[in-house]
């Protein structure tokens, strides 16, 4: 058993040998496993829809508090489902796990990978600058268009669509604004051709991000 299941652990009735004490621990490591697994994919690992949206709620908030701005980058495996559909589910699948096992080796252990939806995957950077979190999505990119999918049958070329932007201390979006410009810029990469990342223009941040003194004011309900 996991040592930390054991940790600060005390007999509730206080006795110096306690019986219980391996029954809490052996509970105490169900209820972690059980909450892994209703927040992970089955398939690759990676968080589930439902944690990515628990913690980019919670990226969001520790922006507004600490004025360091969160990066949300998404990401889409180019023509996927004709893959899928010329493939077969089972290439498909090892697609998918080797796409993840790129992304998730490529970032910090402070960031979030999520498998959203059938081949689509988001990268939660806290804490992290706009700049930065481009740099590192477009080197998973390459990284992803230079990494053949090796199957029984051959060798299969895959490349990703990106969208990126990010929620600073000013931002006045809500969650699913600040996720719908994220899949806007998805959007704009694909259509584009694929195999490049697309983001808010670093010109235009201020004019999502800021809002006019007049307008504080009244939203507030302070007098000018």
């Amino acid at each position: 058993m996991d040592d930390s299941s054991k940790q600060n652990l005390k007999c509730p009735v206080g006795e110096p040998e306690c019986l219980w004490l391996e029954e809490i621990a052996k509970l105490r490591l169900q209820v972690s496993e059980l909450t892994k697994l209703v927040s992970t994919d089955a398939l690759t690992g990676l968080y589930n829809y439902r944690h990515f949206k628990e913690l980019l709620l919670t990226e969001m908030d520790r922006s507004k508090r600490s004025g360091i701005p969160t990066t949300l980058v998404k990401v889409d495996l180019d023509h996927f489902k004709k893959f899928n559909d010329t493939h077969g589910h089972e290439a498909g699948d090892l697609v998918l796990k080797h796409a993840a096992g790129i992304i998730d080796n490529e970032v910090r252990t402070t960031d979030c990978v999520c498998r959203n939806d059938g081949d689509e995957f988001a990268i939660i950077f806290p804490e992290t600058h706009l700049n930065l979190a481009v740099k590192v999505a477009d080197r998973i990119r390459e990284i992803i268009a230079s990494s053949p999918v090796v199957y029984d049958k051959g060798e299969y070329n895959i490349t990703a669509s990106m969208g990126a932007s990010v929620y600073m201390k000013t931002s006045i979006i809500d969650y699913d604004t600040f996720v719908d410009s994220v899949d806007e810029f998805l959007d704009e990469a694909r259509q584009s051709g694929g195999n490049c990342i697309c983001h808010i223009d670093y010109a235009d941040l201020h004019k999502v991000t800021e809002i006019g003194y007049d307008k504080r004011l009244m939203l507030s309900g302070e007098d000018p």
